[in-house]
């Protein structure tokens, strides 16, 4: 009786163990496909904000094309009525000489007279029809100078835009330089690339091999980071995770090299966020798992650049953009 009894319990407990893993996988895979989803949302939105930037310096080079084409127009326009009035003064002297000569044959030449005010006639004619037309070139002329002056204007905006935009960039890299002073070429590079400010931070100073828990070191870094996040509120933030295209071990708890980077970026939200009084609104997070790497190359000195953590700090470009819808 009491060896059945031992059997019976045996075989409960081996059934309890293992429906345990079973609701775990399904509670992971069901994480990691709404992780996948966001993932995914986000690629969508950079690439959607890539190509507004695209089409933005499209827009400027039309500009500036047009602008060209502009100032060449006028530069003819202004030839055409020195021609014309030149005309004009040759004209008018015409004129003068056949009222001369008109007021000589008035005495016994009535035909001739007729014929000389006929032409007379015809050649005031002629000029009031050149004067018609030099008047509306210079109407002409005047739109198309305010028009010029309502572009350049506009190009202009743009430009002081651009260019405050790019020394905003300028101080916040120093800015950041001058906070993580003693972190920078100890694991962490900050550079400009395409008007932003990469924050790059190499594995070994916040995680552990195959970890997504960042330690001390590396978070004594995001907390200086943090402050600077915190007092340019103008700036958005993106968190890309990046790994070695080195697979992770069969049963590991995380699935593959996207989960880690995920996993990785958002860790690293969350500390910035506890450390710093920042939107939530301005974070995009990403994981590009071993796919964007730095050296593809298949050694070991490359897959640890590889590894790396990049806090990506873009300006807002509200103000441009509606600069470039209005027009």
């Amino acid at each position: 009786m009491n060896r059945k009894l031992f059997v019976i319990l045996l075989l409960a407990f081996v059934v309890a163990s293992a429906c345990v893993p079973a609701r775990k996988y399904q509670d992971l895979e069901t994480s990691y496909q709404s992780t996948a989803l966001e993932n995914e949302q986000l690629r969508s939105d950079k690439h959607a904000a890539e190509n507004r930037i695209e089409d933005l310096n499209d827009r400027m080079t039309q500009m500036n094309r047009e602008l060209r084409l502009l100032i060449e127009d006028t530069t003819r326009l202004g030839s055409n009525i020195r021609n014309l009035t030149q005309n004009y003064e040759a004209l008018n002297r015409t004129y003068q000489l056949v009222q001369e000569q008109n007021e000589k044959l008035l005495a016994g030449r009535a035909t001739e007279t007729q014929q000389i005010l006929a032409r007379l006639q015809e050649t005031q004619e002629d000029l009031q029809k050149r004067e018609d037309e030099l008047r509306e070139k210079e109407q002409n002329l005047n739109r198309l100078m305010a028009e010029f002056t309502a572009k350049e204007a506009r190009v202009n905006e743009l430009e002081d835009i651009l260019n405050r935009q790019e020394a905003v960039v300028q101080e916040l890299r120093r800015t950041v330089s001058s906070a993580l002073l003693g972190f920078e070429n100890n694991g962490l590079t900050i550079e400009i690339k395409n008007g932003k400010v990469y924050v790059s931070l190499e594995e070994s100073l916040l995680f552990a091999s195959g970890s997504t828990t960042v330690d001390r070191r590396g978070e004594n870094a995001l907390r200086e980071l943090a402050k600077v996040l915190e007092r340019n509120p103008e700036i958005n933030i993106m968190i890309e995770g990046h790994t070695d295209d080195v697979p992770l071990r069969p049963g590991a708890s995380i699935r593959d090299n996207w989960d880690l980077s995920v996993l990785r970026a958002t860790a690293i939200v969350r500390i910035l966020l506890t450390h710093g009084n920042i939107e939530p609104q301005r974070f995009v997070v990403a994981g590009r798992g071993e796919h964007l790497p730095i050296d593809p190359a298949k050694t070991t000195e490359a897959r640890r650049k590889n590894r790396r953590t990049e806090i990506i700090l873009t300006p807002k470009l509200d103000t441009l953009f509606q600069i470039i819808e209005m027009n």
